[in-house]
């Protein structure tokens, strides 16, 4: 045979190996790339800075300085079951009267939560405000959507039982993520609150992400979810098929008001149908015809008022 044959074969099968190390080394990469961009952008969202949040609700008129400094109120640092600490407010202008916990949406604060805190107090209850991990005042290296902030509402819960005695009577509201995070502490934690009131939740969060790819891409495809599960069960240690409302709510037995805008398309109001329906037991639903996504009360604040009245009267949870 041929010497220079063979010497020409063995440098094709050279070249066509270096060819494929470096294939499998570039999709790799790309794999790689694509983990810690879809990770990064799930575990470490943007989030508002505390004072545009500020700003934003004074000059809405849903959030006034001068009233909120007036309140009787305490801050106080809870630690969470992994050592997280967060920043809560206790707010007690009826001492002895039940309490309402307010969980924030995603990428916000607590000051966005005291437009509905105002809705509380007016009916006589008193009022825990605070920030999620990694959001405001909180202390919190990533945000995972209601898997350890469950936890951490927990840990709020214990702390009001603590001060308060074991018959404390308290309400959960969140908006968002907070929504998220009180479905998944009262379908998977303890039921231990007397109602909730959960406002634009999603009800599975693989399906979220892929309707959030959809939106900004134009399609979904199957293999970035599967990179983005794996990266975040890798960089944030949960797993995104845990996060599901709509599995936790069937096990919750307290009353539960849902609410969402039909406008929205961030969150489809779908999900929040979806959970209503997977609910048993006392609930009701509150569909707000205006607004975009965390919008109902602010585009609809009288028809949200009577939704929570109804609420309240129909499952006697008014303060004494």
């Amino acid at each position: 045979m041929d010497t220079r044959y063979l010497k020409n074969s063995r440098l094709r099968r050279a070249s066509a190996l270096k060819n494929g190390i470096v294939a499998s080394a570039s999709a790799a990469l790309a794999v790689a790339g694509t983990g810690l961009y879809l990770s990064q952008r799930i575990l470490h969202i943007a989030k508002k800075a505390e004072q545009a949040v500020a700003e934003r609700e004074t000059k809405a008129g849903r959030f006034d300085a001068e009233l909120y400094e007036q309140l009787p109120k305490e801050d106080v640092w809870v630690t969470s079951m992994d050592g997280t600490r967060l920043k809560s407010v206790f707010i007690t202008p009826r001492p002895g009267q039940p309490y309402v916990i307010f969980c924030h949406g995603v990428t916000e604060h607590k000051i966005n939560s005291v437009k509905y805190m105002n809705l509380f107090l007016k009916r006589g209850f008193n009022a825990i405000l605070f920030d999620h991990r990694r959001h405001g005042e909180s202390e919190g290296a990533l945000t995972s959507y209601g898997h350890f902030e469950k936890h951490d509402l927990k840990a709020i819960t214990d702390e009001l039982v603590r001060r308060e005695g074991e018959g404390i009577r308290f309400g959960i509201h969140g908006e968002s993520m907070g929504a998220v995070t009180l479905l998944l502490y009262a379908g998977t934690v303890e039921d231990k609150a007397s109602f909730y009131v959960a406002d634009c939740p999603f009800s599975d969060f693989r399906q979220q992400v892929r309707h959030q790819m959809k939106r900004e891409l134009g399609f979904s495809p199957p293999f970035f979810m599967t990179i983005a599960e794996w990266a975040v069960w890798l960089r944030g240690r949960y797993k995104m098929a845990e996060l599901s409302p709509l599995e936790a709510v069937q096990a919750i037995e307290k009353p539960v008001l849902f609410i969402h805008s039909k406008d929205d398309d961030f969150i489809l109001p779908d999900m929040t149908e979806a959970l209503f329906h997977a609910k048993r037991g006392p609930k009701q639903l509150f569909m707000a015809e205006h607004g975009g996504h965390a919008q109902s009360y602010n585009e609809n604040p009288e028809e949200y008022e009577k939704a929570i009245d109804q609420f309240l009267k129909e499952f006697n949870l008014y303060p004494s």
